[in-house]
């Protein structure tokens, strides 16, 4: 019998790159099996010859490195009944590249790759170089969300002001994951799915168009938008065999990080998702026929993401999540330096966990908004309720878990999960996962079961978006 097909997906994240294959054996009525998964650290981040520590860089180069490295570590005789590609990455950012010109393939059969030629850096979404009052001197979008620094169209606004010549030097631009698809599909233009062109700025969901005429009018160059294609479509077939995998293999048009990362774990659209890592996010389907308001609410706590078939996500992204914890950690190690002991971060980590475990509740409330909020920017951490009873690690820890949760819930409250028919919340994130206060507080918030041990994975929810559409 002829083995089963495989679907590969891969995910080219901010810091790292992911490939996964999914065996797609006995159709619908079989779960889906992932059966080999690579992950290579691209440290890509290059300095920003144009704005200096502002700007937030990487080099194309490094980061298809990686992906090929990827590729490679795979099996071959796997990767040689691969059917289909999924293809996700860090939104909102962009790159550029010259028509026809974008990369050059090299080698044969299993050791076939392409390699960037002529690529600008990628400009990520962590990029700076968008003051508050450059983006208030834009035109305002006819898009629900708001366009921030990072975004795509104000990456590109930047340039056209402050380096245009720049501009003139590429003919395509799109996110890191569109560019892989053009290559490997060799597209003369580039596609986009909704839910990068929504990163970008400038988009339509309602109508499922750039604002065009808006951009236009103030001279953005227009003509380095992508063409538009919806979330799980086909792209194209890949040109050439790529590390094993077969010419004419089927490319799914590159999809959000993001909306891959909820669908790998969101089993039945009545699920909430909360992942807490580094930051935080907590997430469910809006109700069918959905539609947000096409004037962008910068204050507004809760965004809305394009997802699949047309409908949307809500979603309360907060900046502070398990990046609290390790500023509390960090702050713990730097006080015991002072007073000269050494400790060691891990022995740190696991002591307050364990000091916290055996304080199930405290009286001091803790706001750890470090970061700020994207609608609150200026908005500080805070303690209060603070008494001599309550500051021993145990409390403090146990406050600071519970601040994360609350702070989201504040975002979110529960009862309006509640009005969007969630019936359970799937929990998932590296933090959850070594933290079982966290854990705790997570069930004390909310009165539905809450599961946990799912974690959030956007290659293998790359991969299950085309299995679906292939089932469909």
């Amino acid at each position: 019998m002829a083995a089963p097909s495989l679907l590969l997906g891969i995910d080219l994240g901010t810091t790292s790159v992911k490939a996964t294959l999914v065996e797609v054996a006995g159709g619908a009525e079989q779960k889906p099996r992932v059966t080999a998964s690579c992950t290579r650290g691209s440290q890509a981040e290059v300095a920003s010859p144009a704005v200096g520590p502002k700007g937030r860089e990487q080099d194309v180069q490094k980061v298809i490195q990686a992906l090929n490295e990827c590729l490679s570590a795979l099996p071959i005789q796997q990767l040689q009944r691969v059917c289909c590609i999924g293809i996700s990455g860090q939104m909102h950012g962009v790159m550029f590249w010259k028509t026809n010109q974008g990369c050059e393939w090299k080698g044969s059969g299993a050791s076939c790759v392409f390699e960037p030629k002529e690529v600008s850096h990628l400009i990520t979404w962590q990029d700076g170089r968008c003051s508050s009052s450059f983006l208030a001197s834009l035109p305002p979008p006819q898009s629900h969300l708001s366009v921030a620094t990072g975004f795509g169209c104000a990456t590109i606004y930047w340039h056209l002001r402050n380096s245009p010549e720049f501009l003139t030097s590429y003919s395509a631009a799109g996110t890191i994951h569109d560019y892989v698809v053009a290559m490997l599909c060799g597209l003369k233009k580039p596609l986009m799915s909704d839910q990068n062109a929504a990163s970008w700025g400038y988009f339509s969901t309602r109508s499922r168009t750039w604002n065009s005429e808006i951009l236009s009018r103030s001279g953005f160059p227009v003509h380095l938008l992508p063409d538009l294609a919806a979330p799980g479509s086909v792209a194209g077939r890949t040109s050439q065999d790529w590390c094993g995998i077969p010419k004419g293999t089927e490319v799914g048009v590159a999809l959000g990080d993001f909306q891959c990362s909820v669908y790998s774990c969101m089993t039945q659209r009545t699920d909430a998702v909360l992942n807490i890592s580094t930051s935080a996010q907590l997430s469910a389907a809006m109700p069918s026929g959905f539609q947000p308001t096409q004037t962008p609410d910068p204050s507004a706590p809760i965004a809305y993401f394009p997802y699949f078939g047309g409908s949307y996500l809500g979603v309360a992204a907060s900046l502070n999540g398990g990046n609290v914890l390790a500023t509390f950690v960090s702050m713990l190690l730097q006080w015991t330096a002072e007073l000269g002991l050494e400790v060691l971060e891990s022995s740190v980590y696991s002591q307050m966990i364990q000091a916290a475990l055996t304080q199930m509740d405290t009286t001091l409330t803790i706001t750890p908004t470090i970061s700020g909020e994207r609608h609150v920017p200026d908005q500080l951490a805070s303690a209060t309720g603070i008494a001599a009873s309550n500051l021993s690690l145990g409390h403090v820890t146990r406050a600071l878990c519970q601040g994360i949760i609350h702070n989201l819930q504040t975002m979110l409250p529960f009862q309006q999960l509640r009005e969007w028919g969630v019936e359970r919340v799937v929990g998932s994130g590296s933090a959850l996962s070594r933290n079982e206060v966290l854990r705790q507080e997570v069930e004390k918030a909310f009165p539905v079961p809450v599961f946990f041990g799912r974690d959030v994975d956007a290659a293998l929810g790359a991969a299950l978006v085309m299995l679906q559409e292939k089932l469909n």
